[in-house]
């Protein structure tokens, strides 16, 4: 388990992490969202001890300065491309296995897990974004440790990759391990995350299961396809019931309770043709509850 208590961050007269807490609970994968400058990448180095500032992070009751054997404790990604290029990948993992007194009969182990193995003489300068970052995950791997932290680990992956780490993450939360992801691929999350973690100009923003998350930060719709959808629109408006027309002819009315326009369309005589609740993806929710927090905004 992760706890982490007022973790603040100031940069001169900015603050880029603001009193943020938050638990993050094992045997799921919590996601960590928030627009970009929100302060989550900050965040991760506060809780490692990277960035000095206020506040606490245990992992499992204990700081991570404080773990007598970190590595073995919390495997860390914040940077896969902090490898020197002239490294080949299994001298990098033999180099990071040294300086946490793990063995090295390890390093393949985690090369072969990540699908490096047959490329472990091969400098890491040669690597694309996608090798790097399985070898940042061989890295992060290597403690065998009870929590994961990871920064951006899908970056240049292909979709098979990406499949297969969501695999890995899901599997290992499932081993009842801590697994806490930043990530701003908002479809991957929707799959991948069982709880979330979002934060908005360093301000907590909801710490909750993603189904709750997207449920409280959605607006329920039904869409509905009808005989005579101008009609039907007026006799959902006199009944209290906002309804928009969508550009290929249905409409969308503000409200899960099909029955209520069901009832409406049998008394007018109207034939519906579809009736079914809509239901809002995690990305709506996100860019709904974040809607105040973004930093940088272009326009369409």
């Amino acid at each position: 388990m992760i706890v982490a208590r007022g973790l603040t961050k100031r940069y001169g007269s900015v603050t880029a992490v603001d009193d943020l807490s938050f638990t993050v609970q094992p045997g799921v994968v919590t996601g960590f969202l928030g627009p970009n400058g929100a302060g989550k990448s900050t965040t991760m180095r506060l809780m490692l001890g990277l960035d000095h500032g206020a506040g606490r992070t245990e992992f499992d009751g204990r700081g991570y300065g404080e773990l007598a054997h970190p590595a073995r404790t919390v495997g860390v990604m914040l940077d896969a491309r902090a490898v020197h290029p002239g490294r080949t990948a299994r001298a990098h993992l033999s180099m990071v296995a040294a300086g946490a007194g793990l063995p090295s009969g390890r390093v393949d182990r985690a090369l072969d897990r990540v699908g490096l193995l047959e490329v472990a003489n091969r400098r890491a300068g040669g690597f694309s974004l996608g090798m790097s970052q399985r070898l940042g995950l061989a890295a992060a791997l290597l403690g065998d440790p009870g929590t994961l932290m990871l920064d951006e680990p899908a970056n240049g992956l292909d979709p098979e990759g990406v499949r297969w780490l969501r695999d890995l993450l899901k599997a290992f939360a499932a081993e009842g391990r801590t697994v806490f992801v930043s990530s701003h691929q908002l479809n991957e999350m929707a799959v991948l995350a069982d709880a979330l973690v979002v934060i908005g100009q360093g301000r907590l923003v909801a710490a909750e299961a993603t189904n709750a998350f997207v449920a409280r930060n959605s607006r329920p719709e039904v869409l509905v396809r009808a005989s005579d959808p101008g009609l039907l629109a007026h006799l959902l408006g006199q009944g209290g019931l906002r309804a928009m027309p969508s550009p290929d002819g249905a409409l969308v009315v503000d409200t899960h309770d099909t029955d209520a326009v069901a009832t409406i369309a049998m008394h007018a005589g109207i034939v519906l043709r579809e009736l079914t609740v809509r239901h809002s993806s995690l990305e709506d929710a996100f860019f709904a509850a974040t809607a105040g927090a973004a930093q940088f905004r272009g326009r369409a």
